[in-house]
C-alpha cells in the first residue's frame, strides 16, 4: 500500500492478555506496507524466553497522535534481553489497525471500508471545481459545487460508492485561495463483515484500476468503520471511530504513476452508463479466471524481472484463460474414453502407469488451437491471416523452447527485441478479452480501441 507520509511513532505496547506489562517502542510503517515494531526489551522478559516461541499473534499499543493501535499477526525477527543494560528487540507486523485496541481473539468486523488508489481522481474525471476567467475585467472566479456520491450495488450484497471529499479555502489567508477535492471508493455493508471480505473486494477493484489505467496503481488511505465501535461526544450523541488500516498489499509500485485520462486504457466516463455491471462482471470473473488474471498482473507489476519469465507468464495466462472459459476437447469424451480403453487393453502391464500419465491430458487441445480460438474475436485487429498464423506459431515455438530448451527450436524462438514485441502482442490480446469480460459491447470495444492511445500503440506495433 502507498504510505504518503513518513510513519514513525513512539509509544507503549503490551500483549492483550498482559495489560500490566507495557514496554516502550517505536512503530514504523514504510511505503509499500512493511511494518516493524522495535521495543525495549521483550514482552516476556526472562532468560528462558530467549529460546521460546512467543505467541505474538496480537499486540496492543498506545502511540503518539494516533492513540490506541492493534498490531496483528506478529513475530520476533530479533530478540535481545538485557542484563542490567538496555536492549532492543524487533517484531515483524502483518497489519496495523489504528484507533482501537482489540482483545486477543476478537474478530475484526466492519460495516464500511473506504480506500483510494493512485490516479483515481484522473480516472474518475468528476470535479466540482469551476474556474471562470474574465480577461477583459481582469477578474478570476473560482467556485466549487460538492459532488454527490455515485452508488453501485454489488452482487455480493455490498454497496460500492465513488465518494468525493473536499477542503474549502482557509479564510484567514488573504493571499491564497485553495480548494482541493479527492475521490475515493467506499464499500458498505448493512451487516458486519470480516475485514478480509473488504480487503478481498478492494484487491479486485485495485486490479481493475490497474487494467483501466494500464499501469500498476497502489491502494492507499484505508479507513474502516463499525457500528459497534463508537465514541460519545461531550455535548451528547456519538460518532463512529475511524479505524486506519495498514498492511503490505499487492499490487505495489515504488514509483507512483502520473497519468492523465487520455493515457489510460479507459476512464470512468467510458463505462459510467454501465458501471455497475462492469464492477460486478470484473469481481465475479475472479471465480472463473483468477489464475489467468494473476498471471497477467504478475507481468504488469514487475513480479517478472526477466523478459523470458514475462513471456512464459503471458503464454501460460492465455492458455489458462481459454481453459477456464471453454470446455472444447480434441474429441467427444465418450469417444476418447473408448479409445483410451482400447489402447490400455493392448499395453503391457509394466508400461500402464507410464501410458496413463501420457493419456491423462490426451483429450486437451494444444496451445496453437487455444491461441487460434482466443484470437478469433479480434482477428481483424491482429493483421491478416498470414500475420496471425505467424504470430501464433512464434508464440508456440518460443513457449516450447523456453520450457524445454530444445536446441532444434532455438532458431525459431523469439529473442531480444522480437521477444519484447511478442509480449506486447500477447498483452494486447489479454486486454481486448478483459474488455469483453467486464461486459463491454463490440461497439464499445471498437470505440476504446480507436480512442485509447496505449491500445492503439500496441496494435500498431502488431
Amino acid at each position: 500500500m502507498r504510505i504518503e507520509e513518513e510513519y514513525v511513532k513512539s509509544g507503549y505496547f503490551w500483549l492483550p492478555e498482559r495489560k500490566d506489562r507495557k514496554i516502550p517502542g517505536t512503530l514504523t510503517i514504510s511505503d509499500g506496507g512493511d511494518i516493524e515494531l522495535e521495543v525495549v526489551g521483550l514482552f516476556n522478559e526472562n532468560v528462558e524466553s530467549i529460546n521460546d516461541v512467543d505467541d505474538l499473534s496480537r499486540i496492543n499499543g498506545h502511540i503518539e497522535k494516533d492513540g490506541l493501535v492493534t498490531l496483528d499477526s506478529c513475530f520476533y525477527t530479533k530478540k535481545n534481553i538485557s542484563f542490567g543494560g538496555i536492549s532492543k528487540s524487533k517484531v515483524c507486523v502483518n497489519r496495523v489497525l489504528s484507533g482501537m485496541a482489540y482483545e486477543k481473539d476478537e474478530y475484526f468486523t466492519f460495516n464500511s471500508f473506504s480506500f483510494s488508489v493512485d490516479c483515481f481522481d484522473e480516472w474518475v474525471g468528476v470535479t466540482g471545481i469551476h474556474v471562470d476567467n474574465d480577461w477583459t475585467n481582469e477578474i478570476a472566479t473560482i467556485t466549487y459545487k460538492p459532488q454527490k456520491n455515485i452508488t453501485h450495488h454489488l452482487d455480493n450484497g455490498m454497496q460500492l460508492e465513488i465518494c468525493f471529499e473536499y477542503t474549502p479555502p482557509n479564510s484567514s489567508k488573504k493571499t491564497e485561495a485553495k480548494i482541493t477535492q479527492r475521490a475515493y471508493f467506499k464499500l458498505l455493508s448493512e451487516e458486519l463483515r470480516p475485514l478480509d471480505d473488504f480487503i478481498e473486494v478492494a484487491f479486485k477493484l485495485t486490479n481493475l484500476m490497474c487494467f483501466a489505467v494500464d499501469d500498476t496503481v497502489t491502494i492507499k488511505n484505508l479507513i474502516a468503520n463499525s457500528s459497534e465501535i463508537q465514541r460519545e461526544l461531550s455535548e451528547g450523541g456519538s460518532y463512529l471511530v475511524p479505524i486506519h488500516i495498514y498492511y503490505k498489499s499487492i499490487p505495489f509500485s515504488e514509483k507512483e504513476p502520473n497519468k492523465s485520462w487520455h493515457q489510460m486504457l479507459f476512464s470512468y466516463g467510458t463505462i459510467k452508463n454501465n458501471a455497475q455491471n462492469v464492477f460486478n462482471s470484473w469481481i465475479n470473473a475472479y471465480e472463473i479466471i483468477a489464475p489467468a488474471l494473476n498471471l497477467y498482473f504478475s507481468t504488469k507489476s514487475g513480479a517478472q524481472k526477466y523478459l523470458d519469465g514475462k513471456f512464459l507468464a503471458l503464454a501460460q495466462g492465455l492458455e489458462t484463460y481459454h481453459r477456464r472459459t471453454s470446455d472444447e476437447k480434441l474429441m467427444d469424451t465418450s469417444e476418447f474414453e473408448s479409445l483410451v480403453s482400447k489402447i490400455s487393453e493392448n499395453c503391457p502391464e509394466k508400461y500402464l502407469e507410464w501410458l496413463n500419465g501420457r493419456l491423462m491430458y490426451g483429450n486437451e487441445i494444444n496451445l496453437g488451437k487455444r491461441l487460434n480460438r482466443i484470437i478469433e474475436p479480434f482477428k481483424d485487429r491482429l493483421g491478416d491471416k498470414k500475420q496471425r498464423n505467424k504470430l501464433m506459431r512464434l508464440i508456440v515455438d518460443t513457449r516450447n523452447y523456453l520450457t524445454h530448451y530444445n536446441e532444434e527450436l532455438k532458431s525459431r524462438a523469439a529473442q531480444g527485441r522480437e521477444l519484447w514485441f511478442l509480449c506486447q502482442k500477447m498483452e494486447v490480446i489479454f486486454q481486448l478479452h478483459f474488455l469483453k469480460v467486464i461486459g463491454l459491447t463490440d461497439e464499445e470495444i471498437v470505440s476504446i480501441v480507436e480512442s485509447s492511445y496505449p491500445l492503439k500503440r500496441k496494435l500498431n506495433e502488431i
